[in-house]
C-alpha cells in the first residue's frame, strides 16, 4: 500500500481553491501531460541548493483577517468549517473567513476578473488543475518558492508529478491540495444480480451498454451510464486512450479531427441515440441530477470524480462499486481536483497570512481529515507512515481500484490556451448530441476553433 500512495502523489496535482479579500487584498502521456507551458526545473523547488532566504520577511507580526475562496459544495460544509476553525484556534494573529464561490469554472471566472480589476482578491484560493500554467503564464500566481525556502515547507513529500503539475517554468506557483481522478460509479447489487461487469476495453463497451440499458418503446428507463457534458475532463481519457493528440507536439493544433477522434464522437451520439446513455447538459443543476439518477436506479452506472465517494455512499440504499474507466491501446487516467495558490497582487502582509493558512491547509494531519471525510485521495508521502493511513483503504474498500492503478494516473495538460480548448470542446461535443447536426462539418469548424486559439496562446 506505501508504494501505491506514493505513485498517486508522483502523478497528482489537483484543484484549487480561491482565497478572497476585499479591497485589493490588504484585508484578505500518459495522459498527455508534457503539452505544457514550461514545469520542468520544479524538482528544485524546495531550494536545497539556493541561496539562504530571511524568514522573517513572511512572518505575521500583526492580526489580519483573509479570505478563502473553495469549490466545496455544501455537503463538505461541516469538513470545511472544522478545518478553517481549527487553523483560527491554532494561532493569534489570523482570522480565516472562508467562501464558497462556486464550481471550478466560476472560481477561475471570478478570480480573473479580480486580477484584472486589482480589487476584491482573495487570499488564497482554489484553481482546477488546467488552469496551472494559464495563471503562471500571466502572472496571477505568487511564486512561492520562496516561502518554500524560508519555512522549510517539506515540498518534496509530495511526490514529483503533484510538483511538476502545480508548478510553470520552474517556479512553484501553486501547492497540490484535493486530489482525484475520474471513475465509474456503479450499482454494484444490481451488477451482482444481473451479471454485469464494468469492462476493461472500449471495444467491449457496446455489449456493456447494451445489457445494463434498459430501453421499452424508445424509453430509456434506465441508461447504461451517464457521461457529464458539463466537463470534458470526463471523457476526454477516453480519446487519450485511442492515441488521439489534443495539443500536438507542435502546440499549436489540436487532432481532435482525426478519423480517431471523429470515430469517438459517432460512438458517442450512437449510444445516445439508442438510448444507452445521456450526455448531460452543463446547467448549474447538471451534477445534482445526474447523482439523483443514479441514485434512483435510473442510470447503472455513472462517470465521475472519485471525490463524491463519500456522497454516493451516504445517498443510495444500495452498495455502491467503483471501476477504472474503460480504455484502449493504454488505460491512463488524470489528476482531478484542485491546487492552491495565492494572488500575486496581494499586499506582502495578506501573503505571509496565506501561506500560513496554506501550508496548514496541505499539512499531511488536515489531508487526512479531507481525504476520510470526502472521496479525494491521500496525497503526502509521509501520510503512508501513520496509523490513518494505513487504516484509509481499510475503510474504503471500493478504492482499491483506483490503488491497483495509480501508476496511470497522470498530471493534467497544461497548455495557457487549454482553458479556451476545453470549452470549445465540451460546447460542441453537447451540441453534438443533442442536436441533428452534421457531425464531420461541425468536428471541421471546432478545430478550426481550436487551432486558432491554440496559435494565439
Amino acid at each position: 500500500m506505501k508504494k501505491m500512495l506514493a505513485v498517486v502523489l508522483t502523478a497528482a496535482m489537483g484543484c484549487s481553491l480561491l482565497g478572497g479579500c476585499s479591497g485589493g487584498g490588504s484585508t484578505g502521456g500518459g495522459a498527455q501531460q508534457a503539452a505544457t507551458g514550461g514545469t520542468e526545473a520544479a524538482g528544485d523547488s524546495s531550494g536545497t541548493s539556493a541561496a539562504p532566504v530571511d524568514a522573517s520577511m513572511y512572518e505575521v507580526t500583526e492580526p489580519i483577517t483573509i479570505q478563502w475562496w473553495h469549490a466545496l459544495e455544501d455537503q463538505y460544509s461541516q469538513t470545511v468549517a472544522e478545518i478553517v476553525e481549527g487553523f483560527n484556534s491554532s494561532q493569534d494573529l489570523i482570522t480565516v473567513e472562508a467562501t464558497y464561490v462556486g464550481s471550478y469554472a466560476q472560481t477561475n471566472e471570478a478570480l480573473v476578473a479580480a486580477n484584472a480589476a486589482g480589487t476584491g482578491l482573495p487570499a488564497v484560493t482554489v484553481a482546477n488543475t488546467p488552469y496551472v500554467a494559464e495563471y503562471g503564464a500571466g502572472g496571477l500566481t505568487e511564486d512561492l518558492t520562496p516561502y518554500i525556502q524560508a519555512t522549510g515547507f517539506e515540498i518534496d513529500d509530495f511526490g514529483k508529478g503533484m510538483v511538476d503539475a502545480s508548478s510553470y517554468d520552474g517556479k512553484q506557483v501553486a501547492l497540490p491540495f484535493l486530489i482525484s481522478t475520474q471513475i465509474m460509479y456503479y450499482n454494484k447489487d444490481m451488477a451482482d444480480a444481473e451479471g454485469i461487469t464494468i469492462p476493461e476495453k472500449w471495444d467491449d463497451m457496446d455489449a456493456f451498454l447494451e445489457k445494463a440499458s434498459v430501453v421499452n418503446g424508445g424509453t430509456t428507463e434506465r441508461y447504461g451510464t451517464i457521461i457529464p457534458g458539463w466537463d470534458q475532463w470526463y471523457f476526454e481519457t477516453f480519446y487519450l486512450n485511442q492515441g488521439v493528440k489534443l495539443i500536438n507536439d507542435d502546440q499549436v493544433s489540436t487532432d481532435l479531427g482525426s478519423e480517431t477522434a471523429v470515430g469517438l464522437v459517432h460512438k458517442f451520439r450512437e449510444w445516445v441515440d439508442k438510448g444507452y446513455v445521456n450526455w448531460t447538459t452543463m446547467d448549474s443543476d447538471a451534477s445534482s441530477n445526474m447523482r439523483q439518477a443514479f441514485i434512483d436506479g435510473k442510470a447503472f452506472s455513472v462517470v465521475h470524480t472519485s471525490s463524491l465517494y463519500n456522497t454516493y455512499v451516504d445517498k443510495c440504499d444500495f452498495e455502491v462499486g467503483m471501476a477504472w474507466l474503460p480504455g484502449g491501446d493504454t488505460k491512463d487516467q488524470e489528476i482531478g481536483g484542485c491546487v492552491l495558490l495565492i494572488p500575486s497582487k496581494n499586499d506582502q502582509a495578506t501573503k505571509n497570512a496565506a501561506w500560513q493558512f496554506l501550508s496548514y491547509l496541505c499539512s499531511k494531519e488536515v489531508n487526512m481529515k479531507w481525504a476520510k471525510e470526502t472521496g479525494y485521495i491521500p496525497t503526502r508521502n509521509s501520510v503512508l507512515q501513520t496509523e490513518e493511513g494505513v487504516e484509509f483503504l481499510k475503510e474504503k474498500p471500493a478504492f482499491q481500484c483506483i490503488f491497483d492503478n495509480l501508476d496511470l494516473i497522470n498530471p493534467r495538460i497544461q497548455h495557457p490556451g487549454w482553458n479556451q480548448l476545453s470549452t470549445i470542446w465540451k460546447n460542441y461535443m453537447l451540441e453534438i448530441m443533442v442536436e441533428d447536426v452534421d457531425i464531420p462539418s461541425k468536428l471541421e469548424d471546432m478545430v478550426e476553433e481550436i487551432n486558432e486559439v491554440l496559435e494565439d496562446a
